[in-house]
């Protein structure tokens, strides 16, 4: 007699970690959204000096590809072309008294240009 061992799957990490102040900024880009917004999402276009940039905007819908990372203002999406660029990296939200943005920390960058708005791998 064989007994069917159950696998359970363990949750799949996420592509991209938030801090708290990233998540807190999307929660207040959320409260503010246009009507039909249903998240926030991340995508790498390409532009700038070294190649690629990050992008954050509002979303309408869904892609089948994208990453969908559930925050507690609501789902924060991954554009699907741009994840193995941004697999491992931390995302986080910073003002000081002259800028406020977010900033990325990525491991698979390979360099960025002098301004820093845009990034190779």
């Amino acid at each position: 007699m064989t007994e069917t061992a159950t696998k359970t799957r363990r949750p799949r990490p996420a592509a991209l970690i938030l801090t708290p102040s990233a998540e807190a900024r999307i929660a207040d880009l959320m409260a503010k959204a246009p009507d039909g917004t249903i998240g926030v999402k991340l995508s790498t276009p390409r532009r700038g000096c070294s190649g690629l940039a990050y992008s954050v905007d509002y979303v309408t819908e869904a892609k089948p590809f994208d990453e969908r990372i559930e925050t507690p203002a609501g789902p924060f999406f991954v554009d699907g072309s741009s994840i193995l660029y941004l697999i491992g990296s931390t995302m986080t939200w910073q003002e000081d008294d002259f800028t406020a943005g977010f900033v990325f920390n990525n491991p698979n960058a390979k360099g960025t240009c002098g301004c820093g708005e845009s990034f190779t791998v």
